[in-house]
């Protein structure tokens, strides 16, 4: 698959429901030697009593349970 056939997909994590962003709207941390796709990191805001904090979610590619036509369906838990 490549990444312009999944780049307008949207990232969900199924344990919450919540989605986290557009592929598209990500970085990639990509292994040179083979050039694969390592993990995504996606950077997320959210609003907490005195402002807005920015983090990032860094999902690995063993934690994708599913690529939809629309989504792509993750699990954020610490991998074994």
């Amino acid at each position: 698959m490549r990444l312009s056939e999944i780049a307008s997909k949207e990232i969900v994590d199924y344990q919450k429901g919540e989605r986290l962003g557009v592929l598209g709207q990500t970085d990639l941390l990509i292994n040179e030697e083979t050039g694969e796709i390592t993990a995504f990191i996606i950077p997320t805001s959210r609003w907490y009593q005195f402002g807005k904090k920015d983090q990032v979610v860094t999902v690995y590619w063993q934690q994708i349970k599913k690529i939809g036509e629309d989504m792509i369906i993750i699990d954020v838990d610490p991998i074994p």
